[in-house]
């Protein structure tokens, strides 16, 4: 069971951009995409922030490499992201 205010945004900026993003790509807005967006500023900026330091951050391997092995890893999990 998923909760609503997740489905819809909590804000009213985060609600206006989950519908635009359903309308501008004809599909319901990736629930990843929801998960940032839903308490913007408990989950999303520092998990974003995060994220960014680890796939563009310095490192032995390119950004490319590290985008190549998280889709291979989301593959492995079945997962579209």
């Amino acid at each position: 069971m998923r909760l609503t205010t997740i489905d819809r945004g909590d804000r009213m900026v985060n609600k206006l951009f989950l519908r635009f993003v359903g309308w501008s790509s004809r599909r319901a807005a990736p629930g990843v995409l929801k998960t940032l967006h839903y308490r913007s500023s408990f989950w999303g900026r520092p998990y974003s922030s995060l994220l960014h330091d680890v796939m563009r951050g310095p490192s032995d391997w390119t950004a490319g490499e590290r985008e190549l092995f998280a889709a291979f890893t989301s593959s492995l999990l079945a997962c579209r992201f």
